[in-house]
């Protein structure tokens, strides 16, 4: 029994799996690196034409890890805004991360408050997209799986930023490249493939089109950041409906 402690059982409609090593986690990361790369460099580039050294965007990245975060730092601080502002802004941007954590939470309840803060630390939006789409085939998630994806994507993101920071120089122009849509990109294809795995079409696609309607509508009353939370909330809440509805 011991050798199971990192388990917890999944819905029932999932699939028993075996592979859940460090190093599948670390395989299931790889179609998302190309996503990782080219976003990662443009945040390099940014950084760089903002002011910021190779030192600084690595600390950035090693501290902060979060994408969007470190577009919005990089930007606020070449239009010289206050630490304030860009603590505040940085943290409404980054509330989404309660809700990828809540929906994972049940997957690692048996693990010890050392080892889920750890999985929690490193959790970002791709790697969640990942995860959640394992859920729908795996019986349960593990600890080293979760850590090898995890510690994956946190790597590659490293190098990215940096290979960003340091090719800066001769790139003053990102969107000319259109490595602004790469994330965009590798969402729309997690999305994908979760919905095809799942094999309930047409209630995922009332989901998802309802989610980008509920965004659209909401942009409108609250910020872009708050707008995401408020759609995937009710998004989410319209999913569990759907899901129970015969």
């Amino acid at each position: 029994m011991e050798a199971h402690k990192d388990y917890i059982p999944a819905p029932a409609h999932a699939v028993e799996v075996t592979e859940d090593t460090f190093l599948q986690g670390i395989k299931d990361c790889i179609p998302t690196l190309l996503g990782y790369l080219s976003i990662g460099f443009a945040a390099g580039v940014v950084g760089h034409t903002s002011g910021l050294s190779i030192v600084e965007i690595t600390l950035m990245s090693l501290l902060i890890y979060a994408g969007s975060a470190q577009f919005i730092v990089a930007g606020m601080l070449a239009a010289q805004g206050s630490a304030i502002a860009i603590i505040a802004t940085v943290f409404i941007v980054n509330l989404r991360h309660m809700l990828l954590s809540a929906a994972l939470s049940p997957y690692f309840r048996q693990l010890t408050p050392l080892k889920t803060m750890l999985i929690g630390s490193l959790l970002t939006d791709e790697t969640f997209g990942v995860a959640i789409n394992q859920t729908a085939k795996r019986a349960a998630l593990s600890a080293k799986w979760m850590n090898g994806l995890n510690l994956t994507a946190y790597l590659n993101w490293i190098v990215a930023t940096v290979a960003g920071a340091f090719f800066g120089q001769w790139i003053t122009d990102p969107e000319k490249y259109g490595l602004h849509f790469a994330l965009p990109a590798m969402f729309i294809g997690l999305l994908v493939i979760q919905i095809m795995s799942r094999g309930k079409i047409r209630k995922d696609l009332v989901v998802a089109i309802s989610a980008g309607v509920i965004v659209i509508g909401a942009s409108f009353v609250l910020s872009g950041s708050m707008a995401v939370i408020a759609a995937t909330v009710v998004a989410a809440t319209l999913g569990v409906v759907v899901e129970k509805w015969k």
